[in-house]
């Protein structure tokens, strides 16, 4: 898999993950049964299956722990949040705490990126917003030494 297409994988490895956090957040059924009908009833063969199950089950496992952290950086209620913002925030916030390897400038673009093309109007600029805060709390001597 050459650079492209391993970046365009996970690209769609953090789309499909906002669909199945979203799907999850909205209906309350159980995550392992959320992830399983995403794989069936969703395009896979393009998309970084494992990079897909580490985000969702990283989420979906532990989201109050997620939630504790992206409450830090929030200006309202995190329920008071669209849905798909509130997925693409509880995402972005999981792989800014844990998935290290990923640069955070990164994290905030892909999450600005998902939530144009899935949020409502104007809201990547929120998404946006709230990541660049979270990421200074979670990475700062990376945002700081990349300025």
């Amino acid at each position: 898999m050459d650079k492209t297409s391993k970046k365009q994988a996970r690209r769609l490895a953090r789309e499909r993950a906002l669909q199945a956090l979203y799907q999850w957040d909205i209906t309350s059924d159980d995550a392992s049964a959320v992830h399983a009908e995403i794989l069936d009833r969703q395009e896979m063969e393009r998309v970084d299956i494992d990079y897909f199950t580490v985000l969702f089950k990283g989420v979906s496992h532990d989201v109050e722990s997620v939630d504790v952290l992206l409450e830090k950086a929030l200006d309202r209620p995190l329920l008071e949040l669209d849905p798909i913002e509130r997925s693409v925030l509880r995402l972005c916030c999981y792989e800014l705490s844990e998935q290290l390897a990923t640069p955070a400038r990164v994290v905030i673009n892909e999450g600005v990126e998902i939530t144009k093309r899935f949020g409502a109007d104007k809201g990547h600029k929120y998404v946006n917003g709230v990541l660049d805060k979270l990421a200074l709390v979670l990475r700062g001597p990376e945002m700081n030494a990349k300025k």
